[in-house]
């Protein structure tokens, strides 16, 4: 563990996307510092894997839940994410983090070669399309070619590719670990694996609907051919393995034993909610449900994700993004979060699940990319549906009361005005149908519904009167100032390709608002 720490420290972001400082060529010539080659690819594999999820679990909850209006911190103004005041060292702190992560990534890469394990390699690819995809998903053009070449080529200022460049190297990435599963062997070390305990079957899964997922993030733009290869990986399970269950989840298992302990383990029900972070009127308006009759029902994953907070009993969400006054008077009996299912030394974290891979399909059937069209897009819509509603009854057990999800309610659910998949609405509402029930499920997965959002322009959301940024919910976030100054001459180019200036308002290339501004 300690080890690993090290390796992380030398093997630090100025290598990939910034130049060298004259502290870090001190480092990287210490005689007393340990060395790749000192680490076996297993002992990169493993924090790779806890503390990523750890990382990414606080950054869900600080920026996604925030921006996404699926949570206001209301009780005071130590954070604003919800107005959209992010600091230049939140944007540091995203950029390094994806960086040095998918930088271990490649140098896990490295030693799996060099112990000719197939496995590990191909787990080290998967990891950096995961960190990378999200570092080009949040920021626009990144370094991706010439990216982790400091110490082979000691190229510190690299290029910044474009978004469809390093989309078509991710994508190569993809294809070649799932060509390394397809010839590996699961890990003769399975207990260090707390996600699929060495099954290389669930990490080819994983590997695939992540490559379906980054497919249908660049589906609008034609030139990327998205719906030919989502066609080929859904007509050849064989060859492209994607989740088929809930038990694919890609989910660690945390053991509330060190190193394996929940990043919430040890908050207090006060600083996770009470202290001031509710959830938003937006995620209760899409929870709550009110028919033309009147008739109201309540999601059954809300009783789950949340609990009320007064006398009545009854759900209300706090105001995003609103002055400060309008925030603080809907705070009174706003609902919070369920501490008891998200705060455990052993709650799980997933980076992706089942019930995306069924809803990524009901849009690709709707749309033609695969066959079927609304009665298979209708098919792939409940089953997603009915997954994440499957894996929140799950998480229900560890409420102070139990609450799990009947069938009985998830059929009263997918039949309810407003869920309900009718096959003769236009191709536009059944998108937005399905966007938003993609989002709700979404919630505590990484940054995904951000993307969503800016990719599908779903769902509708109100912007508050006390947003900054011009009210503008950022499009992306922009390069941080070291960033600029050390690696400016690429920088520059790349914020010319995007079209803007490095701020939160200009689109990315997949991005719905820049592919109909073209």
């Amino acid at each position: 563990m300690k080890t690993t720490k090290f390796i992380t420290t030398i093997l630090s972001v100025a290598m990939l996307f910034q130049a060298c400082t004259a502290d870090f060529e001190e480092i990287n010539t210490n005689p007393n510092q340990l060395t790749v080659g000192q680490i076996q690819a297993i002992g990169m594999f493993e924090p790779l894997l806890y503390d990523g999820a750890n990382q990414w679990l606080e950054r869900t909850w600080f920026w996604n839940n925030e921006l996404m209006q699926f949570t206001v911190f209301s009780g005071g103004t130590t954070r604003e994410e919800h107005r959209y005041f992010i600091s230049d060292g939140n944007f540091s702190n995203w950029w390094n983090f994806n960086a040095d992560y998918a930088n271990n990534a490649m140098h896990m890469y490295e030693l799996a070669e060099q112990e000719n394990n197939a496995a590990l390699k191909a787990i080290a690819l998967t990891w950096k399309v995961l960190y990378l995809s999200n570092q080009t998903d949040i920021f626009g053009d990144i370094p991706y070619s010439e990216a982790f070449q400091a110490r082979s080529t000691g190229n510190v200022k690299p290029k910044f590719d474009s978004q469809k460049e390093v989309y078509e190297q991710m994508f190569t990435e993809l294809e070649q670990a799932n060509t390394l599963y397809a010839e590996a062997k699961n890990l003769t070390e399975p207990g260090r694996d707390k996600m699929y305990e060495g099954d290389i079957l669930k990490w080819r899964k994983f590997n695939n609907s992540l490559y379906l997922r980054l497919l249908m993030r660049v589906s609008g733009r034609s030139e990327m051919n998205s719906a030919s290869k989502i066609q080929t990986i859904a007509n050849n399970p064989d060859q492209y393995p994607v989740f088929t269950s809930n038990a694919d989840n890609a989910t660690v298992k945390f053991t509330g034993e060190s190193p394996y302990v929940n990043y919430f383990g040890s908050t207090t029900e006060s600083n996770f909610t009470t202290a001031g972070r509710h959830l938003a009127e937006q995620t209760i308006n899409m929870m709550v449900l009110t028919n033309t009759s009147n008739e109201t029902l309540v999601d059954p994953r809300l009783p789950i994700i949340g609990k009320t907070n007064n006398s009545s009993n009854s759900w209300k969400g706090a105001v995003s993004g609103g002055t400060i006054e309008e925030t603080s008077s809907s705070n009174s009996g706003a609902s919070l979060l369920n501490f008891e299912v998200f705060c455990r030394d052993n709650a799980t974290y997933t980076f992706m699940d089942y019930a995306e891979v069924r809803f990524i399909l009901a849009e690709a059937a709707l749309k033609g990319m695969i066959s079927g069209g609304t009665a298979t897009s209708k098919m792939h819509y409940e089953a997603g549906i009915t997954a994440s509603m499957q894996k929140w009854s799950e998480l229900g057990t560890f409420s102070v009361t139990p609450t799990t999800i009947s069938e009985a309610q998830i059929t009263a659910f997918l039949q309810f005005q407003g869920v309900q998949f009718d096959a003769n609405s236009s191709v536009s509402n059944l998108t937005e149908l399905i966007a938003n029930q993609k989002h709700v499920a979404l919630f505590w997965i990484g940054f995904e519904a951000w993307h969503e959002y800016r990719r599908t322009g779903y769902p509708e959301l109100t912007i508050g009167a006390g947003t900054l940024n011009d009210h503008i919910l950022p499009t992306r976030f922009a390069y941080p100032s070291v960033t600029m100054a050390t690696n400016s001459e690429h920088a520059n180019a790349a914020l010319a390709n995007m079209g803007g200036p490095n701020d939160m308002k200009t689109p990315l290339w997949w991005s719905k608002q820049a592919i109909n501004q073209n």
